[in-house]
């Protein structure tokens, strides 16, 4: 049997900073509430990290970066911070920082059953009110779809939905990859893994 982690309920975002520095596991934080990540299946680390593969020299070329999994992303100032899957920036201060990302371009999760509801709502709703996010990129790990949310005008986004044999767009950083790409190796469905 796991004993329940033993932390305090609510904490400032300074408290929760210096605390999570100091633990084995990742923790999101959200407003006073501290929230344990839980692991993914290896599908879901093969589609971000598929992402991540077909990224990287794109990116390179526009003195941009991204980010895996264990980087966090501060959503708020002083009460939100999130561990997306991918997180692409091309702000000078974040290439320079250490602890967090302050200005993502582009943040990517993983769906999962588990998750998928809460990514495409409060979420979603929280990483709308980053100023810098230009897109928000969800990726099914049990079918092949992707969906991408580019920010428009005022409050709008814009909904742009992906299926098998289309090519995938992130306008914000002029990128284009094969939806399959993103699936490579990957066993879709309720099959073990």
């Amino acid at each position: 049997m796991i004993a329940e982690p033993q932390y305090p309920q609510k904490m400032t975002a300074e408290e929760y900073l210096e605390w999570e520095s100091k633990q084995e596991l990742r923790y999101e934080y959200i407003d006073g509430e501290i929230l344990a990540m839980t692991g993914g299946t290896l599908s879901h680390a093969k589609i971000y990290l598929n992402l991540y593969r077909a990224l990287y020299p794109h990116l390179r070329q526009r003195g941009c970066e991204a980010y895996v999994s264990d980087v966090k992303v501060q959503a708020s100032e002083k009460s939100r911070y999130f561990y997306p899957d991918l997180v692409v920036t091309c702000d000078p201060e974040d290439l320079k920082a250490h602890d967090f990302i302050q200005h993502p371009k582009v943040i990517v999760e993983v769906l999962s059953p588990g998750t998928a509801s809460y990514d495409r709502g409060d979420k979603f709703k929280y990483y709308r009110q980053i100023p810098s996010l230009q897109e928000y990129f969800l990726v099914d790990s049990e079918s092949i779809s992707v969906e991408v949310y580019h920010r428009g005008e005022g409050k709008m986004w814009l909904y742009y939905a992906y299926m098998d044999g289309e090519m995938v767009r992130l306008e914000s950083i002029e990128f284009d990859c094969a939806i399959e790409s993103l699936y490579e190796g990957v066993i879709l469905g309720n099959k073990s893994e």
